[in-house]
Order: structure tokens, then C-alpha cells, then sequence
């Protein structure tokens, strides 16, 4: 069983938050985590990339615990964030909705920021309809973030 070392660029569920180094399989490295830019190849080099993904994370992270569930609780009530994008045959998007237009349109439409690396997307948004994200705010919070995709 061959391992692999990485540096999360992503948080990954069940795995660990971006900057951290893991070691995983090396199939699921080269098959999942590296294509998807999840992660990226560890080095002894990569220590300076990780020390300023740590100094990010710990400015963009909320502050406490108590911070957080206020912008949770203002994630939950809303019902609906809406993204638009254009669409093909069968109401197909071209491309897929990425957490950075999530996180945009939480921006907009809320006024609330959110880091687009704490959008878990469970599944590529591709067609149009009603979908649930998970957002990480804090370690110990999370959210249901209801999102609606409708056409341009």
C-alpha cells in the first residue's frame, strides 16, 4: 500500500482543512485529490506555502464559536441563494457552479462573506434546480446553505 504526501488546498470532509499536510493512498491522491485541486504535492520546498495558507486561513476564519452560529443562523433563514448561468439543451449549464459563485452570490445577496474554500459541494451543480451545500464556518459550525440555479 503506497502513500503519497499532500498539502490540502481545499477542505476536505473527514480528511482535514486547507494548509494541512496529509498523507492518503496514492490512487486516491492521483485519482481524486490532485485533479480536483484539492491538494497539491508535497515538498520539502512547500513549507513556506503552507505557513502562508495557515496565516490566510486565520485571517479569513471567524473569529469564535459565538460569530459563527450568528452568520449561521443568518445562512439558515434565508431560503434560497440564487445563482444564474447560462444554459444549453435541457436546461444543462454550460460548465458546472463552482463555491466561488456561491460565495458571490452570498455576498450579494445576503451581505454575508464567506470563504469559497468552506462551500462543500457534494456533487457537481450542473442543470438547473434546487440544491444544498454545506458551508464550514468554524470547526465546530457548519450550515445548510439552500441554493437555487436558474437560467441567465
Amino acid at each position: 500500500m503506497a502513500t503519497t504526501k499532500l498539502i490540502l488546498t481545499h477542505d476536505v470532509d473527514k480528511l482535514g482543512s486547507a494548509g494541512d499536510v496529509v498523507e492518503v493512498r496514492s490512487g486516491y491522491a492521483r485519482n481524486y485529490l490532485v485533479p480536483r485541486g484539492l491538494a497539491t504535492a508535497w515538498s520539502k520546498g512547500a513549507q513556506r506555502q503552507i505557513d502562508d495558507m495557515a496565516r490566510a486561513r486565520r485571517k479569513r476564519e471567524i473569529a469564535s464559536v459565538d460569530d459563527a452560529r450568528v452568520v449561521r443562523d443568518q445562512l439558515q433563514e434565508v431560503k434560497f441563494v440564487t445563482v444564474s448561468g447560462k444554459t444549453g439543451s435541457n436546461d444543462r449549464l454550460f460548465g458546472a457552479v463552482s463555491s466561488a459563485d456561491i460565495a458571490q452570490a452570498v455576498q450579494d445577496q445576503i451581505g454575508q462573506t464567506i470563504d469559497r474554500r468552506k462551500i462543500v459541494i457534494p456533487a457537481p451543480i450542473k442543470t438547473l434546480g434546487d440544491y444544498t451545500v454545506k458551508v464550514n464556518l468554524h470547526s465546530e459550525v457548519s450550515a445548510n446553505l439552500h441554493v437555487r440555479v436558474i437560467a441567465e
